[in-house]
């Protein structure tokens, strides 16, 4: 199979936005705590508001830029209780910035869909001077339910066919701090990583559906799709009916200099 190009793959979360909005994960609260948020924020992808509404509870100023009209509709209905939060239906790369620049640029579990050709360089244009932007990753790593995720590979294999072979998670600890993306960008200073790992258990039902809402399983085939859904449905029903992931959530942070 040709893997869909990432054009295509960052269309796919808005297909099914109730979902997406019932089961993806939000964020650990010391994450904000970390990044202290304050005044005017500009959110890139906010999906629909798992970190746009701890930020608006902390009294920000947020605009939200989402690509999905799906997506966008669930944020604004989950922020309706605070006015200083407004959802912007739009691709960032060609939303046009306001003229009063932001003191944080966040993206959570969203940066990595942006243009890398534009994505800093705009990020930098939309901060005033001394402003951060603030990059969250989410990693699967090991942990929880260890021997149902090596057990699970075996799925993968079979009816993923982009699934590399003998594939295995890592220790939190050695995921790769990546500092290319800072590094590349003259206008930012050095950057600030704050990790967080933290568990979540699902039930089988739960697990299915938060696996719809990743673009790589809603981009398979659907007879294989439903192969892999059948097949990791089945080992969850081995281990008792529930299983429990460990997640790796990492902040990066650095502020714009010139």
């Amino acid at each position: 199979m040709t893997q869909p190009n990432r054009e295509f793959l960052r269309t796919t979360f808005g297909e099914d936005p109730e979902r997406y909005d019932r089961v993806r994960p939000t964020y650990p609260p010391a994450l904000f705590t970390d990044l202290a948020p304050g005044g005017r924020v500009l959110e890139i992808g906010p999906g629909t508001a798992q970190a746009t509404l701890p930020l608006a509870l902390l009294g920000c100023e947020v605009t939200a830029v989402e690509l999905s009209p799906a997506l966008a509709a669930v944020a604004a209905r989950n922020l309706s209780d605070f006015p200083a939060a407004e959802v912007v239906v739009a691709a960032f790369e060609d939303w046009p910035l306001p003229a009063r620049p932001f003191d944080l640029v966040l993206s959570a579990t969203a940066f990595h869909w942006l243009d890398p050709a534009v994505r800093t360089a705009k990020a930098a244009d939309a901060l005033r001077l001394g402003g951060r932007l603030a990059i969250i990753s989410t990693h699967h790593v090991r942990g929880g339910t260890e021997a149902f995720f090596a057990d699970a590979q075996r799925c993968y294999e079979r009816f993923d066919p982009d699934t590399p072979p003998n594939l295995r998670l890592r220790e939190a600890a050695d995921i790769p701090r990546d500092t290319a993306e800072f590094d590349e960008a003259p206008r930012f200073g050095p950057v600030s990583f704050h990790d967080h790992t933290w568990e979540r258990t699902y039930t089988r039902a739960d697990y299915l559906d938060l696996l719809l809402t990743y673009s790589n399983h809603r981009a398979l085939r659907p007879d294989l799709r439903a192969g892999l859904l059948a097949c990791i449905g089945g080992l969850v029903d081995g281990y008792g009916g529930s299983i429990t992931k460990r997640y790796l959530t990492r902040l990066a942070v650095a502020r714009r200099t010139t």
